[in-house]
């Protein structure tokens, strides 16, 4: 099940450029882990929407997306400094909305549920977020995180970067996705979509 507007947005979006996609796909750490604490690890984390696409290749053929749609933007440097300084953002350590990207044993966890579920463990890491503040080669090229997804690439989508790369596909043929559809009505409606 979709649980949020950005996941559904996400899901239309990969789903125009010719991916099937699947939700909520759980992973946690495996119980033999070294570092496994039954106390903090024994409850499920999840793939928010996962991307496949058979007419690609290497690491665009699956993107493994974490949707973060908070209202207030994404801001890369504040987020890292919270990630790597144990920071709180909502009443919550940071580092937990990414613990694939910081934790070896649940970037294992993560990496295996992606190859269980497409055969494959070369991927895209996507994080969609409602708008970027910020420089988001920060993010992209953040050591510890291409570590963590073993070389994998990273990649920060906004939604108006979503936005841009669907208007110009879009003619007056009815949108398969019901993204395309709301963005060919508002131009029909004359709104200028602009970011």
């Amino acid at each position: 099940m979709k649980e949020d507007i950005l996941e559904q947005l996400v899901d239309d979006y990969l789903q125009s450029r010719g991916y099937f996609t699947i939700h909520n796909i759980k992973f946690l750490p495996r119980k033999d882990h070294p570092d496994f604490i039954k106390l903090q690890d024994s409850n499920h984390s999840d793939i928010d929407v996962l991307g496949y696409n058979p007419r690609r290749d290497g690491t665009d053929r699956v993107l493994a997306v974490s949707c973060k749609s908070w209202q207030t933007g994404f801001p890369v440097r504040a987020i890292l400094d919270e990630i790597e300084n144990n920071k709180r953002r909502s009443g919550k350590e940071t580092w937990r909305s990414f613990r694939e990207l910081v934790r070896p044993k649940w970037s294992e966890a993560f990496i295996a549920a992606i190859e269980a579920a497409t055969g494959s463990s070369q991927f895209t890491y996507i994080t969609a977020v409602t708008v970027i503040k910020g420089d988001r080669s920060d993010w992209e090229s953040h050591k510890r995180f291409q570590t963590a997804l073993n070389g994998n690439p990273i990649r920060l989508l906004s939604l108006g970067d979503m936005v841009s790369e669907v208007t110009p596909l879009l003619g007056t043929t009815l949108a398969s996705s019901q993204f395309g559809r709301t963005i060919q009505l508002l131009k029909a409606s004359g709104y200028t979509l602009s970011t």
